[in-house]
């Protein structure tokens, strides 16, 4: 109970980095003597320290660090990258006991830090609060054990069950506008989540009658990597996820020239499609992503089972049996919140 005490105040620290790290892992860290936390730090930006770092740093007494044990959430790092071994410094300041939840499923890592420490004399425990150590770093994880990012479904519906009506003119709304669903409240909390998650993806139709940004403008936070399918180039080149500075990638059929904000990946057919979208993220070192629509992209992710969670937010309009219908989700959601007048529902792909 004591070790997972100290670990539940690692996956706090972690949080701290929530859509701050990058493709780096959110990692959090105490040191302890006589059960007193004597130090304690995270990772809060790819390229600075790791957490374990900035937990000795912490601690202005290192001869304090010879009889403290750490406490880390995730495996310490063993090899140099953009910041030297964790590893090699826990040893070096003298530290004899290591606290692990989970190991860090990383080809570079996967256990040669365990390996390092002992080798070096030090005690190490593993697989304190194992599970909520995985699930704090879904994303990473999934990326390195599925070669995939973790993926997020977004849609809002209608009371009836409708993601848009069939023509826009039908809701006086014409022109290149969404038509919206949900409500002031929950557009808040979508521009959150984007601010979390590593980048966005939409298909040809949303772009073309919605015209959308996909940033972050109702949430303090970086704006995701904004990736969009437009196979023939339909597009129009006046559009906003072409025009305001923001990089745009594009998966297409068609031979493009790069920009230095539009960057074209030529695909060749749509056979497994999902699957192909997901292996262009993948070399974009893309850890999670949000699909917000339409209803065909989504639905080609349902369909190929490649999703991992889904937030659907249902508005109390109601389009009277006539628009696109929302897409077909067979699972079992739960409400987590009811909104000023939406619902939001939340499925588990498990």
């Amino acid at each position: 109970m004591k070790h997972e005490k100290y670990i539940q105040r690692c996956l706090q620290l972690a949080k701290n980095g929530l859509g701050t790290t990058g493709s780096n892992p959110m990692v959090g860290s105490v040191l302890v003597l006589k059960d007193k936390i004597i130090g304690e730090g995270w990772h809060y930006k790819a390229g600075k320290p790791h957490a374990e770092v900035n937990a000795i740093e912490s601690v202005r007494d290192k001869k304090l660090l010879v009889n403290a044990t750490i406490y880390v959430s995730l495996e310490p790092c063993s090899h140099f990258g953009k910041t030297p071994p964790c590893s090699d410094l826990i040893i070096t300041s003298g530290i004899k006991k290591v606290i692990i939840g989970t190991i860090d499923p990383f080809s570079k890592v996967a256990g040669k830090g365990i390996e390092k420490l002992k080798k070096a004399g030090c005690e190490v425990i593993v697989g304190v609060l194992e599970k909520e150590c995985q699930e704090l770093n879904k994303r990473f994880f999934t990326f390195h054990t599925q070669k995939r990012p973790y993926i997020f479904l977004k849609w809002a519906e209608t009371a009836d069950g409708f993601i848009a009506p069939k023509y826009k003119e039908d809701k006086d709304n014409s022109g290149r506008a969404p038509v919206w669903i949900s409500n002031a409240f929950s557009k808040q909390l979508v521009h959150k989540q984007r601010a979390s998650e590593q980048a966005i993806l939409i298909g040809t139709e949303t772009a073309i009658k919605d015209d959308p940004s996909l940033n972050t403008r109702l949430w303090k936070g970086t704006s995701p990597l904004r990736f969009v399918l437009d196979l023939k180039g339909r597009i129009p080149k006046n559009s906003k996820l072409f025009t305001d500075e923001q990089q745009t990638i594009v998966i297409t059929y068609k031979e493009e020239e790069d920009t230095p904000l539009i960057i074209y990946k030529k695909i060749t057919t749509t056979a497994n499609l999902a699957k192909i979208i997901c292996n262009v993220l993948y070399q974009y070192q893309v850890q999670s992503i949000i699909i917000e629509g339409g209803k065909q992209i989504l639905q080609t992710f349902i369909d190929a089972n490649l999703w991992d969670e889904a937030n659907v937010y249902c508005g109390d309009k109601v389009f009277f049996t006539t628009g696109i219908k929302a897409p077909v989700l067979l699972k079992k959601g739960s409400k987590i919140k009811n909104n000023k007048g939406n619902t939001i529902t939340k499925y588990i792909n498990d």
